[in-house]
């Protein structure tokens, strides 16, 4: 098994002992965000959004004790999202049966419109999930670069800018962008992969 199997098969066990703080507040870290995100883009308003995180936190530390990692089987990040989809859809129709005035409309809407397949919101998840893992490695990793590497990946990979302009921006060659761009590319990839090495 290699270290990031079993760093990720390291904290999905740790998080079976519910007094393991530094497990359950890794956990926190990384997946909060994901699940703030996706009830955002589910059309939630903030503060149901960040009531549909406390809920799916407490229910993952509620079962956490019966799942078993098996990639074979299914990911932990789909176990996750079949929770957090299934809180989305119960206050959905908590709502449809309590209307609760005009400024929920356009989660009833969203919620309403949803086809029966989970394609849309299977997407709309492994979206925010991919993007606030990286989020997550990017603020974990940035301190072991210096500016101008940094600088030179982000600008290359995020901003989607040239190598070329980016080494007239920084005042360093193209090869030092191609070189910085690759290094902290390679240690985002290993830092990701500590988690979920899907991606």
């Amino acid at each position: 098994m290699t270290d990031a199997a079993t760093t990720r098969l390291s904290l999905l066990i740790r998080l079976h002992d519910s007094g393991d703080t530094d497990a359950w507040e890794q956990f926190v870290e990384i997946y909060s965000p994901l699940v703030f995100h996706f009830a955002r883009n589910c059309d939630l308003q903030e503060s149901d959004a960040a009531d549909l995180v406390q809920e799916v936190m407490s229910e993952v530390s509620k079962c956490i004790s019966r799942f078993e990692y098996n990639p074979e089987i299914g990911k932990f990040r789909s176990w996750l999202y079949k929770i957090a989809k299934r809180k989305v859809w119960r206050l959905g129709e908590k709502r449809r049966k309590q209307p609760q005035g005009a400024g929920d409309s356009a989660t009833l809407r969203f919620l309403e419109n949803q086809p029966d397949s989970q394609d849309d919101f299977q997407q709309l998840w492994d979206s925010e999930y991919e993007r606030h893992l990286l989020d997550w490695a990017a603020r974990k990793i940035r301190s072991k670069f210096n500016e101008s590497t940094w600088k030179a990946f982000w600008m290359t990979s995020v901003e989607d800018m040239t190598p070329q302009s980016v080494a007239k921006a920084l005042n360093i060659s193209v090869g030092s962008v191609y070189v910085a761009r690759s290094r902290v590319a390679k240690r985002l990839a290993e830092k990701i992969r500590e988690i979920d090495d899907s991606l």
